[in-house]
């Protein structure tokens, strides 16, 4: 992975946010949003976005037949996102296309930190080695009640995948994990109240994107 940055590569973009936050709706307005602004994107998902990411999303999120400690999940997770990384990501950036990705390293911390108790120490070593100096330039995290969200997931007409399943306090970890990172990293994660509507969740997105569109152009 190239550790140089360059001048003229493109943004990386993240979509983060809990079970039934809407990430899926939100993340097709982002896309529709820069594609207005002339922006050439890749649109992509962790865990995922290679045939190796997607093989290890099906084994982490449908295969509930197979018991899976959260250090095991935990490389599986940076297993398809160095692949990922290598393959999708750093070669997009580099030819100056923008990276709209739903779901990177915070979930780790989220996920696997919070919600299954790794040590967020570990996480942090593990991701030096796998990301280098990669991190996203913009994450958008959608924050909902724990409640709300679980009302949401009910409503589909689909089976719950192994975290949509876990008990309301793994999920409150979750939850509780993903405000800190906002906390700690507020010129990165931009918090959207994902408990709106879906126009004025779109319109608290779409000030986000302008104002980061317009630190873009003010920097070049």
């Amino acid at each position: 992975m190239n550790d140089q940055k360059n001048v003229n590569e493109g943004k990386f973009i993240t979509i983060e946010g809990q079970d039934g936050a809407g990430k899926t709706t939100n993340l097709d307005f982002i896309c529709r949003q820069l594609a207005s602004k002339g922006i050439d994107y890749v649109v992509t998902r962790e865990p995922g976005g290679t045939p190796l990411g997607e093989s290890i999303r099906d084994i982490l999120l449908s295969r509930n037949e197979l018991s899976i400690n959260p250090t095991s999940e935990l490389l599986l997770m940076f297993a398809a996102r160095a692949q990922h990384l290598e393959t999708v990501i750093e070669p997009a950036l580099q030819a100056g296309k923008w990276i709209v990705c739903d779901r990177f390293t915070d979930a780790s911390h989220a996920y696997q930190g919070g919600g299954h108790g790794v040590e967020h120490s570990t996480i942090e070593a593990i991701s030096k080695i796998v990301q280098k100096n990669r991190e996203p330039d913009l994450t958008i995290l959608l924050d909902l009640d724990i409640e709300t969200g679980e009302s949401r997931v009910s409503t589909r007409n689909e089976e719950k995948d192994r975290y949509e399943q876990q008990k309301s306090d793994f999920k409150s970890r979750v939850r509780e994990t993903y405000l800190r990172l906002a906390k700690e990293n507020p010129h990165r994660i931009q918090l959207v109240d994902a408990s709106k509507s879906i126009v004025e969740v779109s319109a608290q997105i779409e000030k986000v994107l302008n104002v980061f569109h317009s630190n873009v152009n003010n920097n070049d």
